[in-house]
This record gives C-alpha cells, structure tokens and sequence, in this order.
C-alpha cells in the first residue's frame, strides 16, 4: 500500500480544501490534485458567491431567483437548504481569513461586516460577496495557507487520479466492474513526478475535481477541467445526470493573445451593455432584463448576432462609468485588458461565448454521496439538483460551501461506524503488457478533434443532425482511446484524454435524449420547453459489464 489515510480528497479547490479541514478533526486526510494546491477552477472565479446579507433581500427572493433560472428542473429542497445555509458558510470563511469587500465607511473589526454586495445576471437584488474581481483567488489562497499548516493533513501535489477503486470489482491497471454493491476505498493516482501509479486508500473519498470545459474548443476553464471526477465515478459505476447543460458564458475576452480569459458577469451587474459592430445595443430584443438576463438567454443572443454578422465578437461597454470606479471594482480585469491594448475605462471589451460550468455531474444526496457506498461528490463534478437546467450566477462557491460542510460531517459518522468493517487491501496498479508510447500524436490529434466536434456539434444551439454526428465520431475516438490506453503505460495526457473522451460521450447522449429546449439545452428541432414529456432530470448508467 502506498498511501493511507481515513480520508481521500481528490482536488483542491473550494470544495476539497474545505471538506479537509472540516473532517481533519477527526481523522487523517490526503489531498491529491493534479497541479500545484492553488490551481483549480475556484482560483478563477472572479465574480463572487451569491447569498443573502441586504436588509431588502430575502431568503425567499434568492430561492425565487435560483428556481426561476434552473427552468423547472431544480429540486426545491435543495435550494432552500443552500439558500438557507450560504449565509453562515460565508461568515465561516470571513473568520479564516478570507477579505471580502466592505462598504465605504464600514468600522473595521465590526462584529458583522458590512459587505459591499454586487449584482449579477437573473438576480433581482444586490447580493453577490466579492473580493473585487478576485473572490475565488482570496478564498483560495485562504484556505490553502490553513490546509498546508494542518498537522493532519497531507498533500500531494501533481498527482492525478486515474481511477477509483471499488471493493466488489474485478480490477487490471484500474478497469473496474462493478455492481450496486460497490464501496469505494480509494483511488489510483499518477505521480507525474516520477511516472508511477500509487495506490491512495481511503476509508471515505471525495470527487471535488471540478469542471469539463476542456471537453470544449472555448471555454473560459483553466486546463485542468478536463471532467475527470464525472469520467472517473461514471466508469466506477455511478448514476449522472443532465450533462447535457453545459452553461456558456456570454462574456469571454476575443483576443489572439487572451486564452480562457473571463469577462465577469459583475461587469454587467455594474452596469455594461452589450453592443454589436456597429455600436447598438441589442438584448432588448432577446429579453425584458435586457443586459442582466441569465447566462443562458445572453449566450444564445450573442450566438444569433455573431451568426447573422459574421462578426467575430461583440462587444461589452462599461466606459460610461466612473474610472475610478472601474478600475477600483475591477483591478484585474482592468490590467489584464490593459495588457492587450483594451482600456475598458476608454473603450468596449470585444467578448464571446465559451463554455463555463458544468450543471450536471454525478447524482447525489442532499449530504454529497453517491451511489457507491463511501464515495462522496461535491462541487461541480456534483449534480445536488440545485442547479436544474441553468445555473444562477455565483450561486456555485455558496453550494461548494454548504455542500463540504454537510458533506463532512455525514462523513465523519461514516468513518466512526466503519471502524470495525474490514476493507480488503486494494491489489497494486497492473501494467504488465505495457510500453511507454511512441505515438503520442494519437493523444494530441483525438483531444483537438474532441474539443472541436463538440464545439461545432453540441455547443449553444444544437440539431439532432448534429447531435447523430457527435455520437458517430465520438464512437471512433473511443474506440482508438481504448486500444491505446491497454497498449501503452498511462500518462497525464492520456488520462485527461480518456476522461474529456467519456464526458463528452455522455454530454452527447444526454443531449440526444432530450427532445425539447429547456434551460442551457437548445435544439433547434424543438425550440420549446415540454413540461408534459421532459419536466425531469436525464438519468444515466454505465451498463453492467458482467
């Protein structure tokens, strides 16, 4: 055994690092994450978390809010239970450190501190915590100083997680087959340092690899998301759901130098409008929020402008405001934009579309499990049910936060309960039949081609055409990834190929499936929403292997 430890965190970002602190009270906890601790999907949420602190506000506004954008799909007692809890989990992270804005004249050292709230697209009040336009960077950066002094806690840096591991499976190099009696005990991870794959057991793990937006061509995600913790679970056996709504985020940063450079919604809370090549404002066409409309409905109204232009972008405008307003609201957007030759005090910011958040992911309960006994599932790898088929701006961070607390103390029970349960020793990671690969333009071609059709095929708007091609390419590639992976000792690559590969087999079925428009979903064949026929979650298996 190469690793043990009561707890397995696979990831490091909000909703990892808060799960291990939580339960390192109780037990020893190994985090694996695939880059250094910093890098994860929360290090680049600029925009905030959404929750209630404004005497106008509500708990029933902001659920009002969250149900009306998941377009009927959401499970209500989910949003009342994030909802309700988000408050004290923001105040949790206040008294670790982390610094949100304050209003102006706000006494220091206040016992409630006066929050400056902002407001983002589908919101009807200001309630968006922010640390300027850096939350996930501050929140992050908090919570790894307190992770790396915690005495039981451990963490391993450039590892990533290749498989899990089931008790009731029959396993060569990870390959599991499982039935509904499975439990998990851990995971194999590559050591990227030394090119070895270490068996991690665990008594409880936790998938909290966040996003997949590396399934496609444009995406405002960093490298990471490459979907591994949806990949990983559904090969395990696990139930997911509604892959098939990916969110795009209207505003990315068109620029040949920028890669994956967002344009936070709070630009348009604070009050930027969005132009197209001749200058006019157009989303009062699209819908009566105009500008502030949910993601959704301001992605497929940039999609239609582009496409009836042949324009290459649009354009956000926020320099009738204040300068200094701007560039104290927004320092890093301001620098970054500044450092392509785009003063946004001055001049609109050319944007696109590119895929965001994942809303669907692998199926769990209202404390984060799974259906695998052991295994726990949080943050966007999750589908809680609060999303449904549109996530509510910035409502990500807050289900993180509810979701690790809620997650961990289920968990601590869990591990008090199985003290007695013996767990058979995993067998060591096999690759007898391996040789290291001398063609890796196989790995490289298949991960373009991927990105590609998913972009051209399965991306804003959607045709069943186009969704029959997706499924006839996506086939082939699997089959190729297959027989590669069998054949060659793994790698970093090809284990992020492998799991973009899965994700976006099953974005593909889910959105097949669906024969209606609803939420991030939009087909052309069927541009309305059937609450008759498909007011319900896309459930899938992986079938059993026998």
């Amino acid at each position: 055994m190469d690793i043990r430890s009561d707890f397995l965190v696979i990831g490091s970002g909000i909703a990892g690092l808060m799960f291990a602190l939580k339960v390192a009270e109780h037990g020893t906890v190994a985090i694996a994450t695939k880059k250094a601790a910093m890098e994860s999907n929360t290090r680049y949420a600029q925009g905030g978390i959404a929750s209630v602190f404004d005497s106008v506000d509500s708990f029933d506004l902001h659920i009002q809010d969250t149900l009306s954008a998941g377009d009927g799909l959401c499970n209500r007692e989910v949003v009342e239970a994030v909802v309700r809890d988000g408050p004290a989990r923001i105040r949790e992270l206040i008294e670790l450190g982390v610094h949100f804005n304050v209003r102006e004249g706000s006494p220091e050292g206040a016992r409630e501190p006066d929050l400056d709230l902002g407001r983002e697209g589908g919101h009807s009040q200001k309630r968006i915590v922010h640390a300027q336009d850096m939350t996930g960077q501050e929140i992050e950066r908090v919570l790894v100083e307190h992770v790396r002094r915690h005495p039981r806690i451990t963490i391993y840096e450039h590892h990533i997680a290749v498989d899990l591991i089931t008790f009731s499976s029959r396993m060569r190099r990870g390959q599991v087959t499982t039935t509904h009696l499975d439990h998990c005990c851990g995971a194999y991870v590559l050591d990227r340092s030394s090119g070895r794959v270490k068996t991690m057991e665990a008594k409880i793990t936790l998938l909290a690899t966040g996003g997949s937006g590396k399934v496609y061509l444009y995406t405002s995600n960093p490298d990471i998301a490459t979907g591994d913790g949806i990949a990983m679970a559904y090969r395990a056996g696990a139930t997911i759901a509604n892959l098939e709504f990916v969110q795009f985020h209207p505003t990315c940063l068109f620029h040949p130098e920028a890669k994956n450079f967002l344009i936070s919604e709070a630009v348009r809370g604070e009050g930027g409008v969005l132009l197209d090549a001749s200058g006019k404002s157009f989303m009062e066409r699209y819908d009566p929020q105009r500008d502030l409309a949910c993601r959704d409905v301001v992605a497929r109204a940039i999609d239609t402008e582009l496409k009836k232009s042949g324009e290459d972008s649009v354009f956000l405008d926020i320099s009738h405001k204040s300068s200094d307003r701007i560039r104290n609201r927004f320092p890093n957007l301001y620098e970054k934009c500044l450092s392509f030759g785009i003063d946004m005090t001055r001049q609109p910011i050319p944007v696109v579309p590119a895929a965001h958040y994942m809303c669907g992911g692998v199926v769990t309960d209202m404390v984060g499990r799974a259906d695998i006994q052991r295994l726990y599932v949080i943050g966007e790898s999750a589908c809680t049910g609060l999303h449904g088929a549109n996530r509510l701006a910035s409502n990500s961070l807050c289900e993180a936060l509810v979701y690790a607390n809620a997650a961990a103390a289920t968990a601590v029970e869990e591990v008090r309960g199985a003290e007695d349960t013996a767990v058979p020793e995993p067998p060591p990671w096999d690759e007898v039949g391996t040789t290291d690969s001398d063609e890796m333009i196989v790995v490289s071609h298949n991960w373009d081609e991927i990105r590609r059709l998913m972009w051209n095929y399965v991306g804003i708007v959607r045709s069943d055409k186009r969704l029959e091609r997706a499924r006839r390419r996506i086939e082939i590639i699997q089959a190729e990834i297959q027989e590669y992976y069998w054949n060659f000792r793994v790698s970093a690559d090809l284990i992020e190929l492998r799991n973009i590969a899965v994700v976006a087999e099953q974005i593909i079925r889910c959105a097949s499936h669906r024969k209606e428009s609803r939420g991030l979903h939009y087909n052309i064949g069927y541009p309305r929403r059937d609450d008759n026929r498909w007011r319900k979650d896309t459930v899938i298996r992986r079938p059993f292997l026998g």
